[in-house]
């Protein structure tokens, strides 16, 4: 196997709590300090997204919530496509690639105007066939798809639909449990193996999205071949917000970046029977019979 070098995307979500201010310096550290290679956000049409049910209902942890209901909570936390535009400005400003991910039609229409690199599709999404079929359609860049709470079947169909459409050369699936946290033994790592094994031949890629603590499984996935690592990245793991306790604060996004490039060089075959390192370590201590 062929290793390509890690591509780590800090998932910023909606960890910046509303504030573009916060969602600056998540950018800024996670390129200066972090040196990962992509940073992600999210989108919502809030309205379009749920039921109105939902959207009057209280959030279902209060402590969490910015709103009285779970639609004013959603609301609160929602940047709109001009703040949008910044966070991508501000991205490409410090050599990041800006990523989000879109949750219903209306969102995925605006982000692509945009015309960012990639796209995400949440798990939650991905079975939302009609918003699929326009991003085929009408969004040339590279999408990401995860399969957290999908069954085998509906993962087919998602394949299937890019195959028809032309575009299985622009997806990448993401191996993903969706629970926050999620424990060791729900993650499930040797998914990324039945994906490669599957749909590596059609697809562009196969990534890994964690929800778990701490990044030993990380260097593992990607020591599985998925080169691609998405990980919820907060300032401050015990901010208010569903998502920041099972987020990395900046010095482990650092530390992960940093294991996975170490990981990268290390993952090759000898070039020779005896390294240039070694031979010095031959000549003084190889045993020889006299």
């Amino acid at each position: 196997m062929t290793y390509e070098p890690s591509h780590v995307i800090a998932e910023i979500g909606c960890n910046h709590k509303g504030e573009m201010d916060i969602a600056y310096e998540l950018i800024k550290t996670a390129a200066i300090y972090c040196k990962v290679d992509a940073v992600k956000f999210q989108k919502r049409n809030n309205k379009e997204l749920l039921t109105p049910e939902q959207y009057s209902a209280p959030h279902p942890n209060p402590a969490n919530s910015y709103g009285a209901t779970y639609g004013e909570h959603r609301e609160f936390l929602e940047f709109n496509v001009d703040q949008h535009r910044q966070l991508k400005a501000w991205c490409e400003e410090f050599g990041l690639t800006y990523s989000t991910s879109v949750w219903d039609l209306t969102s995925a229409k605006e982000i692509a105007s945009l015309e960012p690199v990639t796209i995400k599709i949440p798990s939650a999404c991905n079975t939302h066939f009609e918003m699929l079929t326009w991003l085929c359609r009408n969004y040339p860049g590279e999408i990401q798809i995860s399969v957290g709470m999908t069954t085998l079947a509906e993962e087919k169909a998602i394949v299937d639909l890019f195959v028809a459409e032309g575009r299985a050369k622009d997806l990448v699936i993401f191996s993903c449990t969706s629970g926050y946290p999620v424990p060791f033994a729900d993650i499930c790592l040797l998914e990324i193996t039945r994906l490669k094994e599957t749909y590596g031949d059609i697809v562009k890629s196969i990534g890994f999205s964690g929800h778990h603590l701490g990044i030993a499984v990380d260097v593992a996935a990607y020591t599985l071949g998925a080169h691609i690592v998405e990980r919820h990245y907060t300032l401050d793991r015990t901010w208010k917000g569903t998502d920041h306790a099972a987020s990395l604060e900046p010095e482990g996004m650092r530390k992960l970046k940093r294991d996975l490039t170490a990981v990268h060089a290390a993952l090759t075959h000898k070039p020779t029977e005896i390294l240039g390192i070694e031979q010095a370590q031959r000549d003084k201590l190889k045993y020889r019979k006299s």
